[in-house]
């Protein structure tokens, strides 16, 4: 059994917060000579172990394999396996294991956005996305206007908002809408130097883009990283006033959150 259940608990709540994917994998049972104790518990992202062990060495490279496809599988949230360690594993060792695993958050692909800035068109995209199945992370220098945000919403108070791009997964949505020009840049070089997101938007004019392209190119961002990202943000409706500016940004999400993650379900 996991000697201590309260560390992980713990682990399992600070991982569920951060709004990424993750499966539990729980020795269910094991037979013979078996590398781990029957209740051993490990926590992981389908890349690496991010807390615990169910035994190490192969039978856990194993079973991240398997977390991995159960990550991705767009109906299951569960997965049972009975694995012979010399036949199913490649162990030496005779043994059978029973592993439980658990998918926790959206296993389809969850739908993570990252808002950097918190201003009044954050304010409404905001309340507008918190009913979509989504996890939302709201990032801005003033605590004063991330208090002002619904209670669902993640918020991240940091005096240099870009060193939260290394922070972000790289299926998230990254929207800039902070308080200018003069931010949104740092952010959107540091996001197209590092990342490879499905969707980078900058709130902005046409004159924006022009000057934010210009300046991407000046401090070597390559040109299919430049024409990737989108300035002006939302769909050509609507009027000017922040309400209006975010239900058009929501209806462009969410037509890419469609194409990258094949989420449509609706049919004419």
């Amino acid at each position: 059994m996991e000697k201590n259940f309260e560390a992980f608990i713990q682990a399992w709540q600070d991982h569920k917060q951060s709004g990424k994917s993750f499966v539990t994998v729980t020795l269910v049972n094991s037979r013979g000579s078996a590398p781990q104790d029957q209740g051993a518990r490990m926590i992981t992202d389908g890349k690496s172990v991010l807390f615990g062990t169910i035994g190490g060495g192969k039978v856990e490279a194993r079973a991240i394999e398997e977390a991995a496809k159960l990550i991705q599988d767009k109906e299951s949230k569960t997965h049972h396996v009975l694995w012979n360690l010399q036949k199913d594993v490649g162990m030496t060792c005779g043994g059978e294991v029973s592993l439980f695993f658990e998918c926790e958050g959206d296993c389809r692909k969850n739908w993570i956005i990252s808002i950097f800035g918190a201003g009044h068109v954050s304010q409404e995209l905001c309340r507008v996305l918190e009913r979509l199945d989504c996890s939302i992370t709201c990032i801005d220098q003033r605590q004063e206007w991330l208090a002002k945000l619904p209670k669902t919403i993640n918020t991240l108070q940091s005096d240099s908002p870009k060193d939260y791009v290394k922070e972000i997964d790289d299926n998230s949505f990254a929207i800039l809408m902070t308080m200018g020009h003069a931010t949104d840049a740092p952010i959107l070089e540091e996001i197209l130097k590092t990342k490879n997101l499905p969707y980078v938007g900058v709130i902005g004019s046409d004159s924006k883009a022009k000057l934010l392209k210009n300046e991407m190119e000046k401090v070597g961002v390559l040109r299919e990283k430049i024409d990737s990202f989108i300035c002006p943000i939302g769909e050509s409706f609507g009027d000017n006033s922040p309400a209006e500016i975010a239900l058009s940004i929501a209806a462009q999400l969410i037509k890419v959150k469609d194409e990258v993650f094949q989420t449509a379900k609706r049919t004419k």
